[in-house]
C-alpha cells in the first residue's frame, strides 16, 4: 500500500510539473511570438541566448524533473519537452524566423490541446 501511495504521489506531482511545463513554454513563445528572439536560438546571438537563458533553463530544469518522475513511473519521456530541444539551434537561411515559429507552436498546441493556453 505504502508503494501505491508513492507512486499516486508521484504521478500527482509529474502532472503538476506537466502543468507548469506548459503554462511556462506558452509563456515564453506568445513573448516570441511578439517579437523577441532568443528562446530557439537560431542566430546564436550572444546577447539574445542571455536573455532567453533564465526561461530556457527553467524549461530544461522542469523537462528534467518530469523524465525522471516518468522515468520512475514506468512512462515514457516527456514529448513536449523533447520537441523544444530538438526544435533550438541553428537553421538554415530558408527556415521561418522565431516569432514565426513560436506563433507556429502555439498554433499547434491549441490545435492539439497539449497544454491550456
Amino acid at each position: 500500500m505504502a508503494k501505491a501511495d508513492r507512486l499516486a504521489r508521484l504521478d500527482a506531482r509529474r502532472a503538476e510539473l506537466e502543468s507548469e511545463y506548459g503554462e511556462a513554454l506558452v509563456a515564453a513563445l506568445r513573448t516570441t511570438a511578439a517579437g523577441k528572439w532568443g528562446l530557439f536560438d537560431h542566430k546564436g546571438d550572444r546577447a539574445m541566448r542571455a536573455a532567453a537563458a533564465p526561461v530556457v533553463d527553467d524549461l530544461n530544469a522542469l523537462g528534467e524533473a518530469i523524465d525522471e518522475a516518468r522515468d520512475q513511473l514506468g512512462l515514457p519521456p516527456y514529448v513536449l519537452h523533447q520537441e523544444f530541444v530538438a526544435s533550438r539551434g541553428p537553421v538554415g537561411p530558408e527556415a521561418m524566423g522565431e516569432p514565426k515559429q513560436a506563433q507556429a507552436w502555439l498554433d499547434r498546441l491549441a490545435e492539439t490541446k497539449a497544454v491550456r493556453l
